[in-house]
């Protein structure tokens, strides 16, 4: 099925997501059949949508056509209930062209990346999301990150213009400006959380509006990902205190030890739960031995709880 973008934002907004990761050989090329395989097996639990080619899959370090071929995997691949959402990046001319691209694939929706590296004002930033939205009848999610944070103005002439904008995404942390686009927008957008290991925000979150967050540990530990969003949507505070407290901060302190760590450990997960994904693409490096063994440990931890697949 092919989702409209007031769809897609409802039932992006209905539950957990997640960004799979790109599966590399040793040579570091795409392995397609792991990645069709991997998403297969995603798409069994629960998920409201899957970010294929996103941050966790290495987007930044993909091709053009690699880009094509592993959204075209992943919508051939997923449950047909499942949405695609496929990246947009770069300049805003290739943004353009993969939106696009995401559309002949087949893919439900966009998440519109920064621009690269260049700073740019927000009457700057609005064309860009412009341009993009123009090019596509996709629903599409910004990503306000790096060097494009956009204000709570700018968010709501958006809003305003573009029909198929139907999603914020949350990847600067900063409370009051989504506090603001919230108060002036409410439901007309579906509000992501988006920070590295989403979950250590997960429940201030919910107060704000933001219903759902991209789970980078589900790539790995599928029913403890569901089980702490649950324990979020419920208001469990005691369960998600503790959650934190077990894996999820333990977690986050070894993904801080280097630079890049945040995709990385989420392939190291991947290796340790039986279903490797091969090594990340420069710049970014692989987590240590004795780092990929802590975090093993750490994993087994969490394994009574039924948290591994």
């Amino acid at each position: 099925m092919t989702f409209t973008p007031t769809e897609l934002a409802r039932r992006l907004g209905s539950g957990l997501l997640s960004f799979p990761v790109t599966h590399f050989d040793r040579e570091l090329n795409f392995d397609e059949p792991a990645y069709r395989d991997n998403i297969a097996r995603l798409g069994k639990y629960e998920v409201a949508g899957l970010f294929a080619a996103g941050g966790t899959g290495e987007f930044f370090s993909l091709t053009p056509s690699e880009v094509d071929r592993v959204v075209r995997a992943a919508v051939a691949s997923a449950p047909e209930d499942t949405p695609i959402v496929a990246p947009a990046g770069q300049s805003t001319a290739a943004a353009v062209e993969f939106a696009r691209a995401a559309e002949r694939a087949g893919a439900d929706g966009l998440l519109l990346f920064p621009p690269y590296l260049t700073e740019a004002p927000q009457d700057g930033l609005a064309a860009h999301v412009r341009a993009v939205c123009a090019a596509t009848s996709l629903g599409v999610i910004v990503y306000s990150r790096a060097n494009a944070k956009y204000t709570a103005e700018t968010v709501a002439d958006l809003a305003e213009s573009c029909p198929n904008l139907v999603g914020y995404k949350d990847g600067v942390g900063d409370v009051e400006a989504i506090t603001k686009i919230h108060a002036r927008l409410g439901d007309r957008l579906t509000y992501i959380g988006g920070l590295p290991t989403a979950e250590t925000f997960a429940l201030p979150y919910l107060e704000l509006g933001v219903t759902t967050y991209s789970s980078a540990i589900f790539n790995f530990v599928p029913e403890f990902a569901l089980a702490f969003y649950a324990a979020v949507r419920a208001e469990r505070r005691d369960d998600v205190r503790r959650m934190l407290k077990e894996f999820v901060l333990p977690y986050v302190e070894i993904r801080n030890r280097k630079a890049g760590y945040a995709v990385s450990i989420v392939k190291a997960g991947m290796t340790a739960t039986g279903h490797p994904a091969g090594p990340v693409r420069p710049p970014l490096t692989d987590l240590a031995p004795d780092e990929l063994a802590t975090l093993t440990e750490l994993i087994a931890l969490i394994e009574p709880m039924g948290a591994v697949a």
